[in-house]
């Protein structure tokens, strides 16, 4: 996988800022290349799936589309791994977070998730987060329309098979993701993007005691860390890491948690199988 540097992605998120108990912000200004149109789901059309069966409903109405940080009064930050499951580093990790009892958020790759089923049951049974991160972690600012919602629902319906869950929030590789298909996103299946407000630079490999202190240093109420399970220093920054941010009296939640929501899985999207004549909702 290319390494990109986020700061030039990021650079062309635009603005959000939601009043209320809970709000929600992007980071840095609008640039039309990278991330264009608006990012609140106003600027959407509601999602035309109806659920079939009785789901899990929010705490609270979704007026997001697009999101890096949850302004929130709890003493909370989000911890997010992209790009795994890895066969060797996810096992370790989730073993240092059952020892100190930390949630987590993982943005799997389809194509990863495919390869190693029995570690993505175990993360959901550790009560642990599932996130889509596209089927083969490709540029998706530059696809046309189907292919990048196929990149989605390839991933979705791994997902789904796997756990019997889908995930609620979306993280585009290198957060390469235009406005159109943000809004597409959420407007056709449900689901916001999940950008982070925190980026650990992992993929740079600094070594455990620089991203360890990058995650501690970021960390404050709503904030989203970004790092990366499949990289073996990473996961050994983790135990520092968890005892930094619980030392500013800070817990680590999952994504959906931090949101105000009772659960991910099931919550009305509209799920399309990889076969285009086979369309269902979950």
């Amino acid at each position: 996988m290319k390494n990109i540097d986020r700061r030039t992605v990021l650079s062309g998120l635009g603005a959000l800022c939601l009043g209320g108990t809970t709000s929600l912000t992007v980071a840095s200004r609008a640039a039309a290349d990278t991330f264009h149109g608006a990012t609140s789901r106003a600027a959407a059309q509601p999602a035309p799936a109806v659920p079939q069966s009785p789901v899990p409903r929010l705490t609270q109405p979704r007026d997001f589309v697009t999101l890096a940080e949850v302004r929130t009064n709890r003493a909370a930050i989000a911890l997010t791994f992209d790009d795994g499951p890895h066969p060797v580093h996810t096992p370790i990790l989730l073993d240092i977070l059952a020892r100190y009892n930390a949630k987590a958020t993982f943005y799997v790759v389809g194509q990863m998730a495919r390869r190693s089923p029995d570690i993505l049951r175990r993360i959901v049974a550790e009560g642990h987060e599932l996130g889509n991160h596209s089927w083969t972690h490709p540029m998706l600012s530059q696809m046309g329309n189907a292919t990048f919602m196929r990149e989605i629902d390839r991933t979705q319906e791994v997902i789904w098979r796997t756990v019997g869950a889908v995930p609620v929030t979306m993280r585009p590789p290198y957060g390469a993701i235009t406005g159109r298909q943000s809004n597409m996103l959420d407007s056709q299946r449900n689901i916001p993007t999940i950008m982070w407000s925190v980026d650990t630079q992992d993929y740079r490999r600094p070594g455990p005691s620089v991203v360890a202190a990058r995650m501690v240093n970021g960390a404050r109420p709503g904030a989203v860390i970004l790092a990366h399970d499949i990289h073996g220093p990473t996961v050994r920054a983790v135990p520092a890491a968890l005892e930094g941010i619980a030392a500013r009296g800070l817990e680590t939640v999952t994504m959906s948690e931090l949101l105000g929501w009772n659960r991910w899985g099931p919550r009305g999207q509209r799920v399309v199988r990889s076969n285009p004549a086979i369309d269902w909702q979950g």
